[in-house]
């Protein structure tokens, strides 16, 4: 639809605006006392024979998504978000003066109906109406019907228009809702407290990210938007709960793609007196519980196979899954041959190139996508795991584990470090890669190491990103497909590009004018 003709249409639907006020309609009014869901009705009349009549009552209300009006009757179809209906209007039932104000309808605009529940000739569940309201006269005329809402980025862009257009996509949002409760039902049962922490932090950390900064007033001085909840879920595992959780909003300023945005959800929890033994044991147990919850089975949909989870998953060492899947002994290599083998990949390293660095870079850029079927990669180099404990049995890696499944990192998590002595030692260790620019680098958290010193019992702990579990679950590849609305980069002037414009502007207005 061109730009000439979508004007016309717009102008038009104002028109029929104007002409419904002048009729006494009020075509925005307050509310509407809805009854039934279209799918409901359909489902509870499916065994209606074809021009059966009942007496049962019903309000509905929804968007038109289809009319059709053959002057003394009209057919149309409602959605709503359970799904379609039609709904039959008789000039001769609705009376003269109503019916006329259907030709002032159009598609896209939302109608509450009252009537009774029949089938027609060709066996449809209907709503035969004998009253009716509008409820919204819209103005913008709808994507052409038989076209839809296809360009993905305009659906991502505008995903009111896509979830009008593509109603089965509201069934993957509500599937999202779904996960969420179940993993909250999951850990309220084993007794974990769901708590907040804050969003804004003087000093951000938990992770390794780079960090959203913006500035507080109040107090002239930066502030962070949070990358992880970590280091607040552990004070209060200090304070002593024992066990807790968060699903929280997280805020990385880093790269965007099919499996990042910038803004994302976490769930993270803790556990006192367990370590990343128990924390993989309760997450694989997580996983099931959600697949049987949601499907039946301990079964997932994955690209195009069946993945079994039932079974228990296979633990290996990040340093064997490299020989194995890489084909690389990077235990045999000195530091010179794994510099030699990072550059002879391309691989990236940022910040310091240490030797656990290159070796983590190593499984990232070589092994990842072949972890198909559900797996623990466990036991990570210890420079790439600043608040992870020393492994028992080597100094040099530390107890963290990652689940991957079809090639994709569903879950991070580790022994905790409590030592307060070691944990500087890591902070000081991080602020040498920021140096040496790794903006990802972990700040140093004199406050969080202070409640450390008082004392943090042994604990275990896991971060899971939710956008990441409701692809998982739903077989959808790109993360911009289950967040009702990804970042994207604006079309028009950003709101700092408006108020430029418009301090220009009144700084224009106010020049002197010259004789």
């Amino acid at each position: 639809m061109g730009i000439e003709e979508e004007s016309r249409l717009i102008k038009e639907r104002v028109q029929k605006l104007e002409a419904l006020r002048e009729m006494g309609v009020e075509p925005y009014p307050y509310s509407f006392n809805k009854t039934h869901n279209a799918k409901d009705i359909v489902d509870k009349y499916s065994d209606l024979s074809a021009e059966e009549k009942t007496t049962d009552k019903v309000s509905v209300a929804g968007r038109i998504m289809t009319l059709r009006n053959m002057g003394k009757a009209c057919f149309l179809h409602i959605q709503d978000q359970s799904g379609k209906i039609q709904l039959y209007f008789r000039k001769d039932d609705v009376g003269a003066e109503k019916y006329k104000i259907l030709k002032k309808f159009d598609i896209g605009d939302i109608l509450g109906a009252h009537g009774t529940i029949f089938k027609t000739k060709t066996g449809e569940t209907s709503v035969y109406v004998s009253d009716f309201n509008i409820l919204c006269k819209s103005l913008r005329p709808l994507p052409e019907k038989y076209h839809g809402l296809k360009d993905a980025e305009l659906r991502y862009r505008k995903r009111y228009l896509d979830l009008i257009m593509n109603p089965q996509e509201k069934e993957k949002f509500m599937m999202r809702t779904k996960i969420i409760a179940l993993v909250r039902e999951y850990l309220n049962n084993l007794d974990f407290v769901e708590v907040e922490t804050p969003v804004l932090q003087v000093v951000y950390g938990g992770t390794n990210a780079k960090p959203f900064k913006t500035h507080i007033n109040a107090y002239d001085m930066p502030m962070y938007m949070r990358v992880a909840p970590e280091l607040y879920l552990k004070r209060l595992l200090i304070g002593g709960f024992e066990r807790v959780y968060e699903i929280a909003r997280n805020f990385r300023n880093e790269g965007v793609d099919h499996t990042h945005n910038p803004e994302f959800t976490m769930i993270e929890w803790y556990e006192l007196y367990a370590d990343y033994n128990t924390m993989m044991d309760r997450t694989e147990e997580m996983y099931k519980f959600i697949a049987k919850r949601l499907f039946n089975e301990e079964k997932i949909n994955v690209h195009d196979k069946v993945v079994d989870i039932s079974k228990k998953w296979p633990r290996m060492p990040l340093i064997k899954s490299i020989k194995e899947f890489a084909e690389i002994d990077v235990e045999k290599m000195d530091d010179k041959e794994l510099d030699e083998t990072c550059r002879g990949y391309n691989i990236e390293i940022r910040g310091e190139r240490n030797r656990g660095q290159m070796i983590f870079a190593i499984f990232d850029k070589l092994v990842c996508d072949k972890l198909q079927d559900p797996i623990w990669i466990i036991d990570y180099p210890k420079e790439v795991s600043p608040l992870a404990k020393i492994h028992r049995d080597n100094p040099d890696l530390v107890e963290r584990f990652e689940c991957y499944i079809s090639g994709k990192e569903i879950g991070d998590g580790w022994s905790e470090l409590i030592n307060p002595i070691e944990q500087r030692k890591r902070f000081e260790n991080e602020q040498a890669g920021m140096r040496a620019g790794n903006e990802e680098a972990h700040p140093m958290d004199d406050d969080f190491i202070e409640a450390m010193e008082y004392g943090m019992p042994p604990a275990g702990g896991i971060g899971i990103g939710i956008d990441r579990l409701v692809m998982l679950f739903t077989n959808c590849w790109s993360i911009r497909d289950v967040l009702f609305f990804p970042i994207m980069k604006p079309l028009g002037m950003t709101v700092d590009q408006q108020l430029a414009k418009a301090e220009k502007e009144m700084k224009e207005s106010l020049k002197p004018i010259k004789e």
